[in-house]
């Protein structure tokens, strides 16, 4: 982390100026900012960048490997598998924690992964907002690859559709109640997207339509935010919808499978410096002998839920599905971003690509940090106390 950089920021800091910039983001977009947003962003510095390409290259190379697809085709439920699946995903999302190496030297250790599109509207936004009520470093930016608050606009409009605005709709299970809604209000003012409830879509003749007043709209394309096995637990009388989806002719950004894919599912496969020991709970024959190492991850599940930090031989045993299970190595997070009272905090940094269509490579853009001083990142662990909750990092660029 910067010194020099948290030292302006901190000097510029008033618990006035972060209410105002809340009630900012409020009144801009009322009744949608459902999270808290932590009174700080985080100050990356040119040493720990470089870390965290080198660790987020090693991931991309295994995911363009030409038998990635080969491994991962069981990650996919067989009802969730849609046809016509595309080449490479649009959307790639990696989170690592800041930790602390051997050499006591700060490093990026893999959380986990998403072949999913994650707050790309809100993570410029906010960045703006620190900007405009905080004093921020001039030689730090949110952005990647010589990006700035423009050009980043345009660069996501290469993988929405820019020529068909008009039929590209952002698709989500009851938006209005869904907590990242801000980033669907703030899609629609950059991009022009209309968000769309899964049960307003329809089909005719293979094709989609949902009703925009009393105007029927044809989808041509659907920049997906649907987590489907979300739908049996949470959406049962939206799951029939699901069929006929399958058959229409459509443009997915990103294609559902890749959801799958990308995930931790495939955290076994990866290996490099900056990626802790994963391997699937089934392809044990004995348990390793520092289980209190080891933190157990259901394959399939968001935002934490179902994570075991402390995992034993007993509660082990009585899983019965445990090929639906990851034992990945414990990272211990290391407190790095200093308070206004000298106080560290915990730090999770997720890196966002997108890969247009015809690139041999994804592209990096920004990034979405979350603070915290519980165990786990999340809201969840984080409840009434201050500097948590959703950020994003300045990288230093000079």
């Amino acid at each position: 982390m910067d010194k020099s950089a948290r030292k302006l920021f901190n000097d510029s800091f008033t618990k006035e100026k972060y209410e105002n910039m809340v009630l900012e983001i409020q009144s801009e977009f009322p009744e949608t900012l459902d999270f808290r947003v932590a009174e700080s962003p985080i100050f990356i510095s040119k040493e720990l960048k470089s870390k965290l390409l080198i660790a987020a290259n090693d991931i991309i190379d295994t995911i363009k490997r030409p038998d990635f697809k080969t491994k991962t085709e069981n990650a996919i439920p067989t009802e969730y598998y849609f046809n016509n699946e595309s080449e490479h995903p649009d959307f790639i999302a990696i989170d690592f924690a800041i930790c602390k190496s051997k050499e006591g030297d700060l490093e990026p250790q893999l959380i986990e992964l998403q072949g999913f599109p994650s707050l790309f509207a809100y993570q410029n936004y906010l960045s703006g907002k620190y900007k405009k009520h905080f004093t921020v470093d001039a030689n730090f930016s949110p952005y990647f690859n010589k990006l700035n608050a423009f050009s980043y606009i345009n660069e996501m409009e290469k993988v929405l559709k820019p020529i068909a605005k008009n039929n590209t709709i952002l698709l989500e299970v009851y938006p209005e109640k869904q907590k990242t809604r801000i980033d669907f209000e703030i899609s629609k003012t950059y991009w022009r997207i209309e968000t769309v409830c899964l049960s307003q879509i329809y089909l005719k003749d293979k094709t989609l339509y949902y009703k925009n007043g009393d105007d029927e709209t044809r989808i041509d394309n659907i920049y997906n935010r649907i987590i489907f096995d979300e739908i049996d637990r949470k959406y049962p009388e939206l799951k029939s919808q699901i069929n006929y989806i399958k058959i229409a002719d459509v443009k997915w950004i990103t294609h559902p499978n890749w959801f799958y894919r990308i995930s931790k599912f495939c955290m076994p496969l990866l290996k490099g410096k900056y990626i802790p020991e994963s391997n699937y709970l089934n392809t044990f024959t004995e348990y390793p002998e520092d289980l209190d190492q080891y933190v157990l991850k259901p394959l399939f599940s968001f935002a934490g839920s179902g994570v075991d930090m402390h995992p034993t031989s007993e509660s082990l045993d009585k899983i019965e599905d445990k090929e639906n299970f990851i034992l990945q190595r414990k990272v211990q997070y290391e407190p790095v971003v200093e308070d206004i009272n000298g106080v560290k905090i915990k730090v999770e940094i997720r890196l966002l690509y997108v890969w247009p269509e015809g690139k041999a490579h994804p592209k990096l853009l920004i990034n979405l940090a979350r603070l915290s001083r519980g165990e786990m990142i999340g809201v969840d662990f984080n409840k009434n106390v201050d500097w948590v909750g959703g950020s994003c990092a300045f990288i230093e660029t000079i």
